[in-house]
C-alpha cells in the first residue's frame, strides 16, 4: 500500500511541477512578448528617426542643386540680355542715319 501511496504522491507533485512550470512559462513568455514589444517600437522609432533625416538631407541637396541651376539660368539670361541690348545700340546708329536721311 505504501508503493501505491508514494507513486500516487508523486504524481500529484508531478502534476504540480507541470502546473508551476506552465505558469513559469507563461510569465516567461510575456516577459518575452513584452520586451519584443518595446525593441520593435525602438527599432520602428529609429527607422523613423534615420528616414526624416534622410528626408532632410535629400532636400537640402535638392534646394542646392536648384539654387546652382536658377544661378546658371539668371546669368545666362545676363548675357543674352547684354547680346541683345548691344545689338540694338549698334542699330541705333543706322537708324538715326536713316532718319536724319528722310527728314533732310
Amino acid at each position: 500500500m505504501a508503493e501505491i501511496s508514494d507513486a500516487i504522491a508523486m504524481i500529484k507533485k508531478a502534476e504540480s511541477d507541470a502546473e508551476q512550470l506552465i505558469v513559469d512559462s507563461q510569465a516567461q513568455s510575456k516577459d518575452l512578448i513584452a520586451e519584443s514589444k518595446l525593441k520593435a517600437e525602438e527599432i520602428v522609432s529609429e527607422a523613423k528617426i534615420a528616414a526624416e533625416e534622410e528626408a532632410k538631407n535629400s532636400i537640402f541637396v535638392k534646394e542646392d542643386e536648384a539654387k546652382k541651376e536658377a544661378q546658371t539660368i539668371a546669368e545666362k539670361s545676363k548675357g543674352e540680355v547684354k547680346a541683345l541690348k548691344d545689338k540694338a545700340m549698334a542699330n541705333v546708329d543706322d537708324a538715326a542715319s536713316i532718319i536724319v536721311k528722310n527728314i533732310l
